[in-house]
């Protein structure tokens, strides 16, 4: 899924620097955010709670195991003068090996391909799929052309929240998670029912969107054509003004030389 997010990244890069602003302005993007997404899902958080649990656990034994060890340091410590050189080495070989233990023991757990890493990657991975499949249903039903995880590798400058379709995702994984409970042909038709004045509602909401967003790109169009003719304005009142203040000087430098000729003459006679 990531790599189709980043796919689609550089398709929308592409798109802004090749083509006109107004065929942007045509161009549909949503986007959703997996750890709210996953957050509001209680399966996911009834398996995330129990990992954790089991992550605390492992965490006490390894504590565990580091207080013996430091407790095998002060005893040797304190025993050093007693001992000879070959038991010193012996102890000192034993702590090195309970040393190598743990450290093994944390990347069985914790480590890049551990035991933590194996079961977030399995708890997650359900819900990935149902929001992928969410994705395209909205995608399709709502015209969008592009949807983007926030809350992954891509990097969102800015996202307008009318375009947050998480909810939307949502609803539709607890729809289906409400479908597979279901056992009579009644319940199922009446929820089928429910989903179907759903679909209804969202493409009246996304219409009104998209009347809102027509709205919009009219009131900025007209903003800036507005914007256009107060500057075309504006040049011409300073070209005015420019030329105004250039004759002024002309005519002030004129009386300047003329009063400054007449002293002359005044001053030759």
């Amino acid at each position: 899924m990531k790599t189709k997010v980043l796919g689609l990244a550089t398709v929308i890069i592409w798109l802004c620097f090749s083509t006109p602003v107004q065929a942007q302005k045509g161009v549909r993007i949503g986007y959703i955010d997996m750890n709210y997404i996953l957050e509001n899902v209680p399966d996911y958080n009834e398996a995330a709670a129990e990992l954790e649990s089991k992550v605390q656990k492992w965490k006490v034994e390894i504590e565990a195991e580091l207080k013996v060890v430091d407790q095998m340091r002060v005893d040797l410590n304190n025993e050093r003068v007693l001992l000879t050189k070959e038991l010193i080495e012996e102890r000192e070989e034993d702590i090195l090996f309970k040393e190598k233990e743990i450290l093994e023991y944390q990347q069985k757990r914790f480590g890049p391909n551990g035991d933590l890493f194996l079961q977030k990657r399995r708890l997650v991975q359900p819900v990935q799929d149902q929001v992928f499949v969410a994705v395209q249903e909205i995608a399709e039903n709502k015209k969008y052309d592009f949807i983007f995880d926030k809350s992954s590798d891509l990097l969102m400058l800015y996202s307008a929240d009318r375009w947050d379709v998480s909810d939307q995702v949502l609803l539709r994984i607890n729809r289906a998670a409400k479908r597979k409970q279901l056992t009579s042909k009644r319940e199922k038709q009446a929820v089928q029912q429910a989903d179907d004045r759903s679909v209804e509602q969202e493409n009246e909401v996304s219409d009104r969107e998209k009347a809102i967003q027509e709205k919009q790109e009219e009131r900025e169009k007209l903003i800036e054509e507005r914007r256009a003719l107060r500057d075309s304005l504006r040049n011409i009142k300073k070209k005015e003004f420019e030329a105004r203040r250039a004759k002024l000087i002309e005519m002030q430098e004129r009386k300047k030389d003329s009063l400054r000729n007449l002293k002359k003459d005044n001053n030759n006679d």
